[in-house]
């Protein structure tokens, strides 16, 4: 007979139990939201993933995720302006929407504190599986965030970005956004702060039919945070959805990435940076489901891994078996410039189709020397010639998405990254 023994909660899991009966009374909801909100807390009372569920072997939750602080709702923090000159703004602080949002026209925005009170945004709550331990903590503790609706056909001149700023203590929010068919949209998820906080964070997009999607996450936390989010989306026919990546702070953090690619003509690009440094930890797990015949899409990772730092990426891409003619393309590399550091890289592919063109692809190197010293021989220092090489290695992945105030945007962000860490 084969006895498993119940592992012992850790410090997080017994917090966050203990803060949920505090906090039950303060929590929007009716019936239907407290049947998930009790659903989630026994999934945490069941036990964070140990490292023998495929989807977590390389993110330890029970070991990394170190003390939870308690709620602040004192805390505060300056709202930073736009990444993008002239975006409309919706800003969370601690968890909760502060000021009147700046929208154009054809946005129609709704707080997510009103919709759970009237029971409307349940459904939103619902996790995806028995591994779900981001929305689980989410659904359990979210008590605001934002519903934006873009009309159909409606073409956006400004980017919309979503600020989701911590001031330590713990913030859960929830971003849920509909793209009309036929519309345009850039939208900017920002995430940052300045404190030791525990962030969850869930973004739910739907692109309509023919509708073309840019959306920017942005992850600038402080070194002493830990940051766990997930974006979800499900993409329409004909439609298109461009995602970026940059993460660029937290001392832990969990990206998940679950797309389904549910329309016919419709293609997912996804491109990531992840620049590492002193002891982090970060993973970026992705879920790509191809459903539907004729789709396309390509994801490559780009990684910059220093000091004692130990970075995931994890890339699954289903293609079910009615999803003919699938074109399905991952690649991840990484710049290894640390002999503490670490990186571990797992692409799959999961095919059930039989005419198809998939593949899949992951590096790991160092700085190669005949590069530097070409630089070098020109006059170039040691230090400039790594700085710029490395920045190039990146900086080809942002000017992919082709936008010039994008990539500016960007390539600044990624100088002062450097600038600090280089």
């Amino acid at each position: 007979m084969n006895v498993h023994a119940t592992p012992q909660r850790t410090p997080a899991e017994t917090a966050l139990i203990e803060a949920f009966g505090e906090r039950l009374g303060l929590l929007p909801g009716d019936s239907e939201v407290m049947v998930q909100r009790d659903g989630a807390i026994e999934m945490i009372k069941a036990g964070f993933p140990t490292r023998r569920i495929e989807s977590w072997h390389y993110t330890d939750l029970r070991r990394l995720l170190g003390k939870v602080p308690e709620f602040d709702a004192t805390a505060s923090v300056r709202a930073p302006d736009p990444i993008l000159e002239g975006s409309g703004l919706v800003t969370l602080i601690n968890g909760a929407i502060s000021g009147k949002p700046s929208l154009a026209e054809g946005v129609s925005f709704a707080s997510l504190a009103e919709k759970l009170t009237d029971g409307s945004a349940a459904a939103e709550l619902k996790t995806y599986g028995s591994d779900d331990t981001i929305g689980a903590i989410n659904a359990a503790f979210v008590a605001d965030g934002v519903l934006l609706d873009i009309a159909a056909g409606t073409e956006l001149e400004k980017p919309v970005e979503l600020q989701n700023l911590q001031a330590g203590g713990q913030t859960h929010v929830r971003m849920v956004v509909n793209a009309g068919a036929g519309s345009r949209a850039v939208i900017v998820e920002r995430q940052s702060g300045e404190g030791a906080g525990l962030v969850s964070s869930v973004s739910q997009l739907t692109v309509g039919d023919g509708a073309e999607v840019t959306w920017l996450i942005i992850q600038e936390q402080p070194e002493t945070a830990q940051h766990l989010a997930q974006f979800k989306a499900e993409i329409g026919a004909d439609a298109r959805l461009t995602l970026f990546i940059m993460n660029a702070g937290g001392k832990l953090v969990r990206q998940e990435v679950h797309v389904k690619v549910s329309g016919e003509g419709s293609d997912f690009q996804l491109r990531g940076v992840n620049l590492l440094s002193g002891d982090s930890h970060t993973d970026v797990t992705m879920v790509l489901d191809h459903a539907v015949p004729h789709t396309g899409s390509v994801e490559v990772v780009r990684n910059v891994v220093t000091g004692k730092a130990h970075g995931v990426f994890q890339g699954r891409i289903n293609v079910h078996q009615v999803a003919q003619k699938t074109d399905a393309r991952m690649a991840c590399n990484t710049l290894l410039l640390s002999d503490d550091g670490e990186f571990s890289a797992k692409p799959e592919l999961e095919i059930f189709a039989d005419d198809v063109a998939c593949g899949h692809g992951a590096t790991v190197t160092d700085i190669h020397g005949d590069h530097l010293f070409y630089l070098m021989s020109r006059g170039i220092t040691e230090k400039s010639a790594r700085g710029l090489l490395v920045k190039a290695f990146v900086a080809e992945v942002i000017e992919e998405l082709e936008d010039e105030q994008i990539v500016e945007a960007l390539e600044a962000r990624l100088d002062d990254w450097f600038a600090t860490h280089g």
